[in-house]
């Protein structure tokens, strides 16, 4: 089970973090991704990272301004989101792939989901 928390209202060129706290069992063996959907727009990809905590991924419009990591021991994966710009406005989800030890750069890919929380950025 996966639980997405820390959404809200920002302003352009400021930050939130979103957190995901998954539970069951084995959730560290599983790689974890955020992904998010706008208003009237397709589902997409923001970033992954492995059960490892390593080798993160990072969609192109994201890329130097977000930071995911992990937290093995409490099962958390965290999303920092830094210079937010308005088109980040979105319903984020958090999700797992159905495989251990996997972790996608699509959205498609991901089979448990969390149940998301929304980020409004203001201009």
């Amino acid at each position: 089970q996966l639980q997405a928390s820390g959404g809200g209202l920002a302003q352009a060129g400021g930050s939130l973090t979103l957190s995901c706290k998954a539970s069951g069992r084995g959730v560290s063996n599983y790689g974890v991704g955020w992904l998010r959907q706008a208003p009237g727009k397709e589902r997409e990809f923001v970033a992954a990272i492995k059960w490892s905590g390593e080798d993160p991924l990072y969609a192109d419009s994201v890329k130097d301004r977000f930071t995911i990591s992990r937290d093995n021991t409490n099962n958390i994966v965290f999303l920092r989101m830094n210079g937010l710009k308005p088109e980040d406005t979105a319903v984020y989800y958090c999700a797992a792939p159905q495989s251990t030890y996997t972790y996608f750069m699509s959205w498609h890919w991901y089979y448990y989901w969390g149940q998301g929380t929304l980020v409004t950025v203001s201009s």
